[in-house]
């Protein structure tokens, strides 16, 4: 069986390629520069979301099809990767999507639908892994927290399940190697869910310094978004996930990740302490 992962020089796809590994499978990785790819140590082949080449999927029994990280046309890129993996007879799709599919009110899973929607389309076996939040999108920003002497936000007292990224890369490579995975949606997230409030503390225990959580009104922490140097429109993309959160949907207790890793999701304070370990 031929695996092949796209996006895999970025922070998922590395774990992912690493996990692949670690399960015995040889992983091909499709990235746009195969220079930085070169460290992976598994077959390279250049692939690009906005051009994908069929060349490069040919052989390729399954395809894991990370979602792009841009924003201006990321449905219409993983459709022409769709219909690329189908004229090269891919056998399966392995896509990352987001938790709770269409029924995510975030304006974050519009993209997510939409691709799922073309997955079903396609008539290509697949297996949707239905991600929730990665801790590390919290703890990439510690260093500035601290900086500032508070974290900010606007997910008030919502309840985030989240896990670490390399727990979602975990399962990538289960339902790549494995067999009895076509067909199925997961819906994926960490064990224990907590508040922002919740990881401000778990912060100060850990430095030994108060930093608080000052969740803030949508557009205003947009705003302050926008002030640091994102674009406007992903800057409203990130307060209004924010805000989503705040009313649960980043909330899921089903514990279907741990299950399928065959262990316990990494716990919010262990991801802060490697987050605090490399500032």
């Amino acid at each position: 069986m031929s695996i092949a992962i796209t996006a895999a020089t970025g922070q998922l796809g590395r774990l992912a390629v690493a996990a692949l590994v670690a399960r015995g499978a040889a992983p091909i990785a499709l990235v746009r520069n195969p220079q930085k790819a070169a460290d992976l140590g598994v077959p390279v082949r250049r692939f690009d979301y906005t051009a994908p080449d069929t060349a490069a999927l040919q052989g390729v029994s399954v395809l894991v099809l990370i979602s792009s990280n841009d924003f201006d046309d990321r449905a219409g890129q993983h459709a022409k990767v769709i219909a690329a993996a189908k004229a090269a007879g891919v056998g399966r799709i392995i896509y990352t999507s987001i938790l709770k599919g269409a029924a995510s009110p975030m304006l974050l899973a519009q993209d997510h639908i939409a691709t799922e929607a073309a997955l079903a389309a396609s008539g290509l076996p697949t297996t949707i892994l239905r991600n929730g939040w990665y801790t590390e999108n919290y703890t990439g920003s510690l260093g500035a927290a601290l900086a500032a002497g508070a974290m900010i936000g606007a997910a008030g007292d919502g309840r985030i399940a989240s896990a670490a990224r390399a727990d979602y890369a975990d399962a990538i490579a289960v339902v790549a190697t494995g067999a009895g995975h076509a067909g199925k949606v997961y819906e994926l997230a960490g064990d224990s869910a907590y508040t922002m409030a919740d990881m401000a503390a778990e912060v100060s225990r850990q430095t030994g310094r108060s930093i608080p959580y000052n969740s803030l009104p949508t557009e205003v922490y947009a705003g302050i978004l926008t002030g640091f140097g994102l674009p406007e429109g992903f800057a409203h993309v990130l307060a209004d996930s924010d805000a989503k959160a705040a009313e649960g949907a980043l909330l899921d207790d089903g514990q279907a990740l741990s299950r399928l890793i065959g262990r316990p999701t990494t716990p919010m304070a262990s991801t802060v302490a490697t987050a605090l370990a490399a500032l």
